[in-house]
Formats: C-alpha cells, structure tokens, sequence
C-alpha cells in the first residue's frame, strides 16, 4: 500500500527505522532440511519504510538465528517507485528471498509467476487468518503471500465541536452520524464534515458495505460494473455524507490535505487514516486534546461499514533458492507473538481477530480494528491497477453525481475509460 501506515505510531508517538544486519549467502537444502542446513546462509528481507520497528527486527532476528542458525538481512525500501522495483527484482536470477507487497499489488505480481506458492503454509500457520485480509494474497485459487498488516479509514472528530452541539456520544449507526451532523450544522458555526468529492477509497468502502463489486466478467474480460444499483446506493450514500461539507466536488481529500483544515479547529469531523490525525496535531499542536475517534458507523449498529483495507503482504520469490528458509522467517513473523508485537508498536491491524488485544490503550487503532472483519479491497485482479492511474475515471463519475448527474447517466460517462484501461496488457 502505498499510503503512510506508519503514522498510527505519530498517533503513539514512535517513529521507526529499520535496522539491518549483514551475513554470507547459501543455497537452501529442500524443504525438509533442519536447522543445520541453514547454517552460514543469509535471507534478504525487503521491507517498507516505516513498517518493521527497531525492537521488531531485533526480536525477529534473535528468533529467526536461534532457529536456524542463519543470517537475516533487512533492506528498506521506499514506497515511491516500488512496483516497478519490485516488478524488475522479481525478473532477476538473485530477487530478494522475502518482499513485503502492498496488498491490493499482490495479484499482479502472482500473475507474472514471480511469486512462489504457500498453500501449504497457509495450511500450516493460516487457519484463523481474517478472511477480509487474506483474500488479497489469494489468486487464481493459491495462496501467493501471507497477510502480514493492515489499516483503514475511521472518523477522526473534534471532541469539542460535538460538546458544543450537545452531542454526548459518538453514534452506532448511519443515520445517527447524519443525524449528528445536522446537529452541529444547527448549534454550531463549526462545518459538520470535511469530505471533498473525491474521497475515493471512502467511497470504495462503501460499496464494499453494499455488497458491490467494481468489476464483472465478460467472457474472458473483465469490464466496469460501475453502473450496478448497488455501486449507485452507495454513491447515494457518499452524496449524503457530501452535503454536510463546504469542500470542493472536485478535489480529493490531499488538495488541500483535509488534515490541515481539520486542524484549524472549525471542522466537526473528516473520514482519514490514523496518521492523518497527526498530520493535524504537527499543523496544530492545540488540537490534540480535542480528538476523537471512532469507526464508521454502518447502517446498523451491529455492524460498522465497509472499508477498504489498505495494507502489506508478506511473499517469497519464486527465483529464492532459500524458499525453505523464507518460509521458517515467516512462520516466526507471522507468529502470535511477533505479529503482536508489531500490531502493538505500529497499532496496525493484526491478520488475525484474536491478536487485537495487542491494540488496547491505543485509541485511532481500537477504532480502525472494528472495520477489519467487514473490509475488503478494489478488485483483485492484475488489470485493475491502470483503473486508478491519474486521472481517475470513477472520481470523475463521483464528481459528476455530486454536481447533478443520475449515478447511471455518470456511469455511462466514464465506464468505456474503465474498459479500456481493464483491457490494457499488463
């Protein structure tokens, strides 16, 4: 994922590096070799910036040598440009053993064969994986990387506006959040909410909370499903949520970076990523005492609403020839324990329910877990990538419901761009 999903530590106040260590390489001894195989070989890590904290990599790499008697070596990499790095390192004889791949990138990685298949590690090890998240590292029916941690969008408000308006507790359902914000229209001089009208992974989570899916498949083609009733609802439903805000139609939620609005300290509410809190705190100091969270309300109270569940994958390189130990690496990351241990460091969402318990006493991440088990992603398919290249066909649809336009007459404006991106060679 391309996003900033270190800030939930700006929210805990830590910042991370990853620290790295250096040993000789070796071939791997088939996958029934013990630990005196790996003996004198070293596993390359690929890992984002901002992802592994020190302590993690310092208690995984204590675990991982004790285990097997080999090296483990971390290089960081940065976001910008790592598809394409990726991509290439896949291609070369000597790719880095284990990658850490955005979530919603794995499918076209696993469809150019550059990823090996652990099926039999999620038979291992991956029982009581959240199904939400770990369908991203699932294609073509195999398990082609591990789900390793993820993030989402919850409502960050200001405790202060609400109290102003009267309103004691945070609302449990759609139409209470809307309800709320007339309120604060009413009794306030405070704008309700800052949505512009391209918050469009905002309104990926809503379609997801109305069962739709952005794509359907045409023969042996996949083509734009943007004109389903259900993709409209949930356009309906952004439009509501739209008309409690003064923000511009034609804008998403970085120009301006509606975190610096909301620090001004005359926004109710916005719908943002942990970090974005942050952000609002570094532009305004004063506000942090007045924030809040909490998840977005669905329309029941028994269920919050769907959210698009950013994140990272753990994968091992189909050209590794350390694949047997990549594997032990993995079994250790992805262990209670460490998983823990990073879901309590970075307060990202764990890749199994039982492992929250880590979240507790952080606050943006207590609200962000609730959203885990309904979450999903844009569609997993290796074509879908050239759908989001700028400038976007579906905020252009989003902006043209807003400014008057029927969800199907928008629909039909753009879904032959969704098409012809869909039907690129990838």
């Amino acid at each position: 994922m391309k996003r900033k999903l270190a800030a939930a530590i700006v929210i805990a106040g830590m910042m991370v590096s990853v620290s790295a260590c250096g040993g000789d390489d070796g071939d791997d001894s088939g996958k029934n070799a013990g630990p005196d195989s790996f003996k004198g070989q070293t596993l390359t890590v690929w890992a984002m910036d901002g992802s592994t904290p020190d302590q993690w990599v310092k208690d995984v790499t204590a675990a991982f040598e004790k285990k097997t008697g080999a090296k483990l070596k971390f290089e960081t990499q940065k976001w910008d440009g790592i598809q394409q790095k990726i991509t290439t390192a896949l291609s070369e004889s000597a790719p880095p053993d284990v990658l850490e791949v955005g979530n919603t990138q794995t499918p076209a990685y696993a469809a150019t064969g550059g990823l090996a298949d652990l099926s039999d590690l999620k038979k291992e090890i991956g029982a009581d994986w959240t199904p939400s998240v770990s369908q991203s590292s699932v294609y073509d029916g195999k398990q082609y990387a591990a789900p390793w941690y993820f993030t989402s969008r919850v409502v960050i408000y200001n405790k202060k506006i609400w109290a102003k308006a009267g309103i004691k507790d945070t609302p449990k359902t759609r139409d209470e959040f809307f309800k709320d914000l007339e309120t604060i229209g009413k009794k306030t001089d405070a704008e309700p909410l800052y949505l512009p009208g391209q918050n469009w992974y905002f309104f990926d989570g809503l379609t997801i909370g109305q069962g739709a899916d952005l794509v359907k498949k045409n023969g042996d083609k996949y083509v734009s499903n943007l004109a389903d009733p259900k993709v409209a609802q949930a356009m309906e439903i952004y439009k509501k949520y739209q008309s409690y805000s003064k923000a511009p139609k034609d804008k998403d939620e970085a120009t301006p970076q509606q975190a610096d609005v909301f620090a001004k300290g005359k926004t109710g509410a916005f719908i943002g990523m942990g970090w974005e809190a942050g952000t609002a705190v570094t532009a305004n100091k004063a506000i942090e005492k007045d924030l809040g969270y909490f998840p977005i309300p669905g329309e029941t109270a028994d269920k919050p609403e769907g959210v698009f569940l950013g994140g990272s994958n753990l994968a091992v390189a189909e050209g590794s020839k350390k694949q047997a130990l990549a594997k032990e690496f993995l079994k250790i990351a992805l262990s209670d324990q460490y998983e823990g241990e990073l879901a309590k460091l970075n307060g990202v969402i764990p890749n199994k329910k039982a492992l929250e318990t880590n979240l507790k006493g952080n606050l943006v991440a207590e609200a962000i877990a609730p959203g885990a088990a309904v979450g999903g992603t844009t569609p997993l398919i290796p074509e879908w990538g050239a759908v989001e290249n700028t400038p976007n066909p579906i905020k252009s649809y989003m902006t043209a419901v807003l400014n008057g336009k029927s969800p199907a007459d928008a629909a039909k404006q753009v879904e032959g761009e969704i098409n012809k991106r869909l039907a690129q060679q990838n």
